[in-house]
């Protein structure tokens, strides 16, 4: 009876359809470019190599990480289980883009040519031609107009540009991707880093890269080192996944983007469950006559309480479909535009169903409550 009553005004059916799908896409939209947030902003977290990671306690996340002295980082290997200990400088700068010349603000990462920090392989083919002053690796995936500077460094052209007055080289290309903070990402030596940063001393380090020994838990071992700089209380200890989620943590509660994206999820919620609400009313007020009919034929509510909701149902359905695929398309734009991560996936779309069903349940829930109140007396 339900599907009867929807197909039966078609307009109004395909007015339901396009608000339910209207809002389908802006949650996926929303969720989308939330998941993209902390997938592009935690890339570089993920692709380190390493067990346990030492921070300072006033980093706020990787473009903010702050420095502590690089004698902590000697004093992991008091600690049993401890294999190497490195040190990383992450800063943001700005540069002059190698093709248009315009300044541009970079992320640029100081690592030993000789470490094994990275778990990219390209990093890790080229990393030795930092070693040569002023030489950098190029992030090939980077954000920006860098289409004619990528097929001359692949041909072993010398590509140059500045940074902060200073003439650079790009030696070579690596994968990595752009994020929410940074366009562009630069790689290099310890030695070219703090060329590039004079004041920042070489006893002054931003991270601590530690491996543990084989047969050794990386999370007993962390805490071990949590329990032996307790007394400095001037670094942070962080086990690899711990380090991801400290990123994470910092867009999700501590960013203004990450709220903004949820409130755009419960904004799309909101304006579903008023459309479909609208629609519903519509529909139980066209047909209150017929509704009070079946009361006087001794219905009782709950019976017309779920025809009612069997055209939520359905039109949660129905309007999932063009929901669901629009965002593809938009997904694949947004991608090619930005490089970011977004992409649709199975746990995203049950997601937004389930979000779906809710909004039109509770619509229908709220448009028969004109119902409980009609009385066939007054309606003949």
């Amino acid at each position: 009876m339900g599907w009867l009553q929807l197909s039966h005004e078609k307009s109004r059916l395909l007015v339901a359809l396009s608000g339910i799908a209207f809002a389908d896409v802006l949650m996926f939209m929303q969720l989308g470019f939330q998941s993209a947030l902390y997938n592009s902003n935690t890339r570089l977290n993920r692709s380190l190599n390493t067990d346990i990671i030492l921070v300072s306690p006033k980093a706020r996340n990787i473009q903010n990480m702050s420095t502590f002295s690089r004698r902590r980082m000697y004093q992991t290997k008091d600690i049993a289980g401890v294999s190497s200990a490195e040190a990383m400088y992450v800063n943001i700068i700005d540069w002059k883009n190698p093709q248009t010349r315009k300044k541009k603000s970079i992320q640029l990462i100081g690592i030993s040519p000789k470490s094994s920090a990275f778990n990219l392989p390209s990093v890790e083919q080229q990393l030795h031609l930092t070693e040569l002053p002023d030489t950098f690796l190029f992030d090939r995936e980077s954000k920006g107009e860098y289409e004619k500077v990528i097929p001359q460094v692949e041909q072993g052209k010398v590509v140059t540009t500045e940074i902060e007055g200073r003439t650079i080289k790009i030696g070579g290309l690596f994968s990595l991707g752009p994020s929410f903070a940074a366009d562009v990402n630069l790689i290099t030596s310890d030695d070219n880093f703090l060329r590039v940063f004079p004041r920042q001393k070489v006893s002054s380090i931003n991270l601590a890269l530690i491996q543990v020994k084989p047969g050794y838990d990386p999370v007993e071992v962390a805490k071990h080192l949590k329990d032996y700089f307790r007394k400095f209380n001037d670094v942070k200890v962080l086990t690899h996944k711990e380090f991801i989620q400290f990123e994470n943590d910092y867009w999700a509660s501590q960013s203004p983007i990450g709220f903004i994206f949820g409130l755009g999820t419960a904004m799309g919620f909101i304006v579903g469950t008023i459309l479909v609400y609208q629609v519903l009313s519509t529909d139980v007020n066209a047909h209150i006559k017929e509704y009070a009919t079946f009361k006087a034929m001794g219905y009782h509510n709950r019976y017309l309480l779920t025809i009612v909701l069997e055209e939520a149902f359905i039109l949660a359905l129905l309007g999932f479909i063009p929901g669901v695929i629009i965002p593809m398309g938009l997904y694949q734009l947004t991608r090619n535009a930005t490089n970011l991560p977004i992409y649709m996936t199975l746990a995203r779309a049950f997601t937004v169903l389930i979000l779906t069903l809710i909004m039109c349940i509770i619509s229908g829930a709220i448009a028969t409550r004109k119902l409980q109140s009609a009385d066939p007396a007054d309606m003949f």
